[in-house]
């Protein structure tokens, strides 16, 4: 890997890691796995960072829907849209929801916002919601780290694609992103 890539994963992996988790994540994440599997990275730690970043962007987003539901919903359609479907997973998987809802396409951010809204108790939602992210910080990190682990089988000379590898996970998970956002609209 190019020296100059290194050092920024280096230097800034683990706080591109607690930012990506405190929102989606899950490029970010699956690009610090690979970054661990070549050290860069301590998997751990990145795992820990994550964990605790995605706890923590769920509270936020779980503790506006609480507070400012109604006037959210209200001056949000798309998300007011997602209501119905919250509401019905709420009513028959309430406990597997919430560790799960960080997995849903289209409700990552929303779930824990209209969870907020619908009156789940918070200590309840602050336990499962830790589980989740706890979880998901295992499997996505990890699921980094092992592709990078099968392509290192795969290729004799990872060493010189592995900057272009990273790059790609990057832009990958970013073009996904923006296609899902445009979809949507």
């Amino acid at each position: 890997m190019s020296l100059v890539v290194s050092l920024l994963v280096a230097r800034y992996g683990y706080a591109a890691v607690a930012v990506g988790a405190l929102l989606e994540g899950e490029t970010v994440l699956l690009a610090a796995g690979f970054a661990a599997h070549r050290g860069l990275l301590d998997l751990r730690l990145v795992m820990l960072i994550a964990a605790l970043a995605g706890t923590l962007g769920d509270q936020i987003y779980f503790a506006l829907g609480r507070r400012h539901g109604a006037s959210l919903l209200r001056r949000l359609p798309r998300l007011a849209g997602q209501l119905p479907r919250v509401q019905a997973l709420l009513e028959r998987h309430h406990t597997g929801l919430i560790p799960a809802i960080r997995f849903m396409v289209g409700l990552r951010t929303a779930g824990p916002l209209l969870i907020g809204w619908a009156g789940v108790d918070p200590c309840r939602f602050t336990l499962l919601n830790m589980l989740g992210a706890a979880v998901w910080a295992v499997l996505v990190g990890g699921l980094g780290y092992v592709f990078s682990t099968t392509l290192q089988r795969l290729l004799t000379d990872i060493e010189s694609v592995e900057e272009a590898l990273l790059i790609g996970i990057v832009v990958v998970g970013a073009g996904l992103h923006l296609a899902r956002r445009f979809w949507r609209r």
